[in-house]
């Protein structure tokens, strides 16, 4: 057991000197699809995996794949690095409260994408992240009382699985039914079997995030569960 925490602690440690190591010098929001005439705007609340990190371009990224197929406006808030608690405290312009910047979207839409970097944080902070992500969920409800907000269970990326992965997926799913949001489940399982080691993986060099491969496999996935929702999108 020892070994294994420690394991899973060197991969922590890794993962998050990997995430703030790509972050931009200027963090902003991404616009990545062009004003369609008539199309809803959307916006996408989460964090590297949802930012696009380790594609070889925006635009190959499944938010924005799924945004362009759907005639969707994206607005892409996501951070790398960013969880309910992580990377909270100490951002610029704004940053340290991207669900006021995302209700100050105005969108139809919106996607909650977060609790991945979470779980590096879970030993020490469980109660807090349990709590911000209700307030989160909450505000966004309260901000934006006609938007659709689809809420997906946290993404995962390698084989070692702590037990907080689930307690985390848990609490989202929870606090998405409670606000009356879509969820998404099974969503930390879809990178399963094709991690950094494999020899058909679908990793970027970094072996932290997908690569364009790994982004069209989420996009697929993503399509597909969007359209099995009632009512589809």
């Amino acid at each position: 057991m020892r070994t294994r925490l420690l394991r899973i602690a060197a991969v922590t440690a890794s993962v998050m000197l990997g995430l703030v190591a790509c972050a931009p010098a200027s963090p902003s929001a991404e616009v990545s699809t062009p004003m369609p005439a008539d199309g809803p705007v959307v916006s996408f609340y989460g964090d590297s995996y949802t930012r696009g990190t380790g594609a070889s371009s925006s635009d190959r990224r499944w938010s924005t794949v799924i945004s362009v197929d759907r005639g969707w406006h994206e607005i892409n808030r996501s951070e790398n690095g960013l969880g309910f608690v992580n990377r909270r405290a100490g951002m610029r312009d704004g940053l340290d409260d991207i669900p006021a910047l995302v209700i100050a979207d105005r969108p139809d839409i919106v996607f909650v994408t977060m609790g991945l970097n979470d779980n590096f944080s879970y030993d020490d902070r469980a109660d807090e992240i349990r709590s911000t992500i209700d307030s989160d969920l909450q505000r966004l409800r309260d901000g934006l009382p006609a938007a659709r907000i689809v809420v997906v269970e946290p993404f995962w990326y390698i084989a070692d699985r702590p037990a907080s992965v689930d307690v985390i997926s848990g609490w989202v799913e929870d606090a998405a039914a409670r606000i009356g949001a879509d969820h998404i489940d099974g969503a930390s399982r879809w990178l399963d079997g094709h991690y950094a080691d494999d020899p058909d993986s679908w990793m970027a060099g970094d072996g932290l995030h997908p690569n364009d491969t790994g982004y069209a496999h989420m996009a697929e996935r993503m399509d597909a569960a969007l359209r099995a929702l009632d009512p589809p999108l």
